[in-house]
């Protein structure tokens, strides 16, 4: 197997080397840190996620998407904050276990590298810098991003009375695992898709900065992350289960009731979840509507805190007494 410096320069660092000088990079990978240059009047926006093998991904999914999902993941966090993409650092730890000859690491690190750097050239993001190291898979990607001071989104602007919408399908991540679990390999089943290969909403963001009040990215599910912009603007939310669009093929392969409840809670669709006034609804649809994306209205914000649903009353009780999805414990309490 190659060197650590000798791996980084043959995967990760020849196809970035191109679009480093035009895109701020002063000075790039190969030295002990990156210079980077932001634009005048910017604001920096950084966030940092980690991918763990059998945790966030599947030991056996292919090395392209375990690349693109990993900084995939990342950049829809600079999504929910209207930002857009600039930089990015990556910090690989690889299990040499796995791999039975110099000639298997090579094609898994190939692919690997091919669908992280595509998504960056997707979203014009340079690879700056990162780490590469001995140990059980995992992936750290730091992304950084740019936006006008003062115009990021945040969790903490709604206001009762602001609808709620999300942008896309709900649900297409919970029933990716799920048809992964039962044996499907196809990534090009519209639910493998999302789970492995999610998109993130970059362009949304953008078009949504001035007039969402609030937002986030739905990673934990709709109910945990909604939990968290009520939390932080002291709202209540009413949500209105008929309304939530549901990813394609989710009912059939898991019945209508599963297939909600994956909407609710299951994760990983890595839609955007925003509030805004009734009077910008159909703005901000507009403005989706040349991305090809659809922004569905699912309930409002009301005074009294908690959370309620209306229609499917067999899931309302579900609705009110969800606590949210925690890491450490793997599952809803």
């Amino acid at each position: 197997m190659l060197a650590e410096f000798d791996l980084i320069r043959r995967y990760f660092m020849s196809s970035q080397e191109a679009s480093a000088a035009s895109n701020g990079v002063t000075l790039g990978c190969g030295d002990d840190a990156t210079l980077l240059l932001p634009q005048a009047g910017q604001q920096l926006v950084v966030s940092v996620d980690t991918s763990v093998v059998d945790v966030h991904f599947p030991r056996e999914a292919s090395a392209f998407a375990v690349g693109h999902r990993a900084l995939a993941v990342a950049l829809s966090d600079l999504a929910a904050m209207g930002a857009t993409s600039r930089w990015c650092l990556m910090a690989l730890t690889l299990d040499q276990r796995q791999f039975t000859n110099d000639e298997a690491t090579h094609a898994w690190l190939t692919d690997y590298a091919r669908g992280f750097h595509t998504l960056c050239q997707q979203h014009a993001t340079t690879l700056v810098g990162g780490d590469v190291t001995s140990g059980a898979l995992s992936i750290g990607v730091t992304v950084m991003g740019e936006l006008p001071v003062g115009e990021a989104l945040t969790r903490s602007g709604a206001q009762a009375g602001d609808l709620i919408a999300v942008t896309g399908a709900l649900g297409g991540g919970a029933g990716g695992l799920a048809l992964w679990q039962q044996g499907e390999r196809d990534l090009a089943h519209p639910l493998l898709s999302r789970y492995l290969l999610p998109q993130p909403r970059l362009a949304a963001g953008l078009a949504l900065r001035d007039l969402a009040t609030a937002a986030l990215d739905i990673s934990d599910g709709l109910l945990a992350d909604l939990a968290h912009i009520r939390d932080a603007s002291q709202v209540g939310a009413v949500i209105a289960l008929d309304a939530l669009p549901l990813a394609d093929a989710l009912e059939s392969s898991l019945g209508r009731e599963a297939a909600l409840k994956a909407a609710l809670s299951g994760g990983d669709d890595y839609e955007l979840l925003v509030t805004l006034g009734a009077d910008d609804v159909a703005e901000a649809q507009q403005r989706l509507a040349p991305l090809g994306l659809s922004l569905t209205v699912i309930g409002h914000c009301s005074e009294a805190l908690g959370v309620t649903a209306s229609g499917q009353s067999e899931l309302s009780r579900y609705v009110s007494g969800y606590a949210g999805w925690q890491h450490f414990s793997g599952e809803a309490p």
